[in-house]
């Protein structure tokens, strides 16, 4: 088992990892599934008296305020007090809302990341990002606060069908080009069959926590981690519009497509992220131009009227607040 200390909690990895799952100082504990989490992870927990089951429908249609009110509707009902335990088992949805709801709830009681999607585990359930969507918009509403821990066990992934574990390996693959291009070499010339899981897990996190250390508030250095999302997050919430939701990986992969065509890198490089990408990502159909950019338009990160990216100047390298006119993509 391996620990990474982030801030002031620590991420536990390893089939090991549910043993530091400590409760024992708290009034009440509630555990938020959905019907997902609860049929395949949750047996899995160690058991624990007098808690209660918070259930939600999975999907990041579901992702919003009345969610949360349904949420905070359970704690109130079963007199949840400012000393209680949320435990969030689940993926990136139930991560982000259960930490949103968490730290709201009585203006804030403690709460714990168990990620069970490989997305949560290396993207969701670090760095202290939580909320919800509101208007179309992917994380409108949100606060920036850190769990108690996260509990990262790999065993999880056994749950998830290919494309799940796929969609959260385009996280993986984003830190890798932002970041670390030995590691990039390493995955792209490794099948997926053979990785190991643990070891891109620990590394992926190792690079995500470094970034966040540096600049807990997102004010210069972790606007990193947002190459492939600009687009990424605009194509993810076209087709949540449309009513034909697409996994959250394959829009960023699509995101870091395109992104990686803004970027000041060689011919060689583009075409190597490119084919990379594309073949190995169930790419979605590009949506029409100006549809995706009206929904950039209302992207958080802009500035002075500007649509902001984070964009690679060589694979392991990334700049940040490259600004364009609308009418300039």
């Amino acid at each position: 088992m391996k620990e990474i200390i982030a801030s002031d909690y620590s991420i536990w990895i390893g089939e090991n990892s549910l043993s530091k799952l400590n409760i024992s100082s708290y009034s009440k504990v509630a555990i938020l599934v959905d019907e997902n989490t609860k049929k395949d992870c949750l047996h899995k927990l160690p058991k624990i008296d007098n808690s209660i089951l918070i259930e939600i429908q999975s999907g990041e249609e579901k992702k919003n305020i009345t969610t949360c009110n349904f949420i905070w509707e359970q704690l109130t009902k079963n007199n949840f007090d400012r000393n209680s335990l949320l435990i969030n088992l689940g993926g990136g949805v139930i991560g982000d809302m259960g930490g949103f709801c968490a730290s709201t709830y009585k203006r804030g009681i403690d709460f714990i990341q168990i990620p069970t999607t490989l997305l949560a585990m290396v993207d969701a359930s670090v760095g202290g990002k939580l909320g919800v969507d509101f208007n179309g918009l992917k994380n409108q509403i949100g606060i920036f606060n850190y769990p108690n821990s996260v509990i990262i066990n790999p065993e999880f992934l056994s749950t998830l069908p290919e494309n799940e574990l796929k969609s959260g390996f385009a996280e993986v693959v984003k830190h890798t080009l932002i970041a670390d291009k030995n590691l990039w070499n390493k995955i792209i010339s490794t099948s997926f069959n053979e990785l190991i899981w643990e070891e891109i897990i620990e590394t992926s996190i190792q690079i995500k926590n470094k970034i966040v250390e540096s600049d807990p508030f997102e004010k210069g250095e972790r606007k990193k981690l947002n190459f492939g999302h600009t687009f990424g997050h605009a194509i993810e919430s076209y087709y949540l519009e449309k009513g034909t939701p697409i996994l959250h990986g394959e829009a960023i992969a699509l995101g870091m497509m395109l992104e990686s065509d803004l970027s000041d890198l060689t011919v060689i490089e583009k075409e190597t992220i490119n084919i990379f990408l594309y073949n190995f990502f169930q790419i979605p159909e590009l949506p029409p131009k100006h549809e995706i950019i009206d929904l950039m338009k209302g992207d958080k990160k802009n500035k002075d009227g500007k649509i902001n990216f984070s964009l690679l100047n060589g694979i392991g390298n990334c700049s940040i607040d490259n600004l364009f006119l609308a009418d300039d993509l």
